[in-house]
């Protein structure tokens, strides 16, 4: 049995291993499982479109004969409280998907100058959904607090994480080493929450 995780994303999948790579199984990406689905996030909230993906995902492999491997998928973004949430679930399509982040980025700086600090709230968001081999769905959701800062800052991140401040560390995200981010991120959360609830279900068989 092993993990295939929804997405092609180098950086996402570098986090993952990192968070989850004691949990004693294999984890791929749905590339090196040689799925290359473009799957439609029409779903209306971060729970609702990691379930479409990982169904999405769950349904291509069994149709390639695989019917052992657990199906992870993530949905994640950023949240602004003076923008009324934006760019939220759209986070990785704001400004047009192949827009580089540092650009999404300079776009929302411009958008917030005049805002001040204690208006400057946001958070992160992620939802993991798993599908396993009998189809059960399991899903969690968590949250990273934090303020948009005023400037670009750091290299260790990468998305939205340059400009996400966290008062608490007197850095952004991408200021943070890697284990650092781990420990208190959304995708770090949820992931860990997500191993719980595997690991329980996964004790019933």
């Amino acid at each position: 049995m092993r993990i295939v995780f929804a997405t092609g994303n180098k950086d996402k999948m570098r986090e993952i291993r990192q968070i989850m790579g004691h949990f004693g199984m294999e984890i791929v990406s749905m590339k090196e499982a040689g799925v290359f689905e473009d799957i439609e996030e029409n779903g209306t909230s971060f729970k609702e479109n990691s379930v479409i993906k990982a169904s999405a995902i769950a349904d291509v492999l069994i149709q390639k004969g695989d019917t052992d491997s657990i199906v992870l998928a993530d949905d994640s973004g950023l949240e602004i409280d003076a923008l009324s949430g934006e760019p939220g679930i759209y986070s990785a399509r704001y400004m047009g998907k192949d827009t580089p982040y540092p650009e999404k980025n300079a776009k929302i700086l411009e958008r917030l100058k005049d805002v001040p600090d204690d208006k400057r709230s946001a958070r992160f968001v992620c939802a993991v959904s798993a599908v396993l081999p009998d189809k059960r769905v399991l899903t969690c959701q968590e949250t990273m607090e934090g303020i948009i800062g005023h400037e670009i800052a750091g290299e260790n991140g990468f998305g939205y994480d340059p400009i996400f401040f966290l008062p608490k560390f007197s850095k952004t995200s991408a200021q943070l080493t890697p284990e650092e981010k781990n420990s208190i991120s959304h995708r770090g959360k949820a992931l860990r929450a997500m191993e719980e609830l595997l690991s329980k279900e996964l004790a019933k068989d």
